[in-house]
């Protein structure tokens, strides 16, 4: 008898393990890049200035309605500025591109990687991911408002980048001095809109 208890126990032990060790069953959603888009706003002493740029690959995943990963590309050659004309913008969007600033010919893409997804009620999210700019790697955490209805996945988030964090120095209060009403603010903001569907199961 105690040997049938003993066995009993055993089992029971191991189908509660099993269920907290069963791989959790997610969908992959992809970025849709022509409905997504990404609007950035860098500010100075004597103004601010906004634009555009476009994500060039990315996916969500989702367990149920509730957001658990994913990632995405910014193709950083697709940088435009929204603002000026003309001549002015052509040379602040070349400008932006240069090794100023963000390097495009050496580093034509950005990514961000989701490393945690803290869901709070109603579709609202403190996401935690690695940013990588000019090849280097840092942690943001940002509020989000993630949707999830049928075969399609909307996510909206406000993040705000530390150019400084990434050798953005043009500018820059952080690394020169007396820089007066020439001064950059370090932090720029990104305005991220993203649409993710044909859905594909995991």
């Amino acid at each position: 008898m105690k040997s049938f208890k003993l066995v009993s126990s055993v089992a029971l032990m191991t189908l509660v393990l099993a269920s907290f060790t069963l791989p959790v069953k997610t969908t992959s959603y992809n970025v849709d890049t022509n409905q997504s888009k990404v609007e950035w706003i860098g500010r100075k002493v004597t103004g601010e200035h906004n634009g555009s740029i476009k994500i060039k690959e990315g996916n969500l995943e989702v367990d149920g309605n509730n957001l658990q990963g994913g990632s995405f590309v910014i193709d950083m050659n697709s940088l435009t500025n929204a603002d000026l004309e003309g001549e002015y913008k052509g040379k602040l969007e070349g400008h932006l591109k240069s090794d100023d600033f963000f390097g495009v010919a050496t580093h034509p893409t950005a990514q961000f990687v989701i490393t945690k997804a803290k869901a709070k009620k109603d579709g609202q999210y403190d996401i935690t991911g690695d940013l990588t700019i000019k090849n280097i790697t840092n942690e943001v955490t940002f509020p989000a408002t993630v949707k999830v209805s049928g075969s399609q996945v909307t996510a909206d988030a406000k993040i705000t980048v530390d150019r400084s964090k990434y050798d953005v120095r043009y500018g820059s209060g952080s690394f020169f001095d007396n820089l007066g009403d020439k001064t950059i603010y370090d932090e720029f903001d990104l305005q991220v809109s993203l649409v993710a569907n044909t859905a594909v199961g995991k």
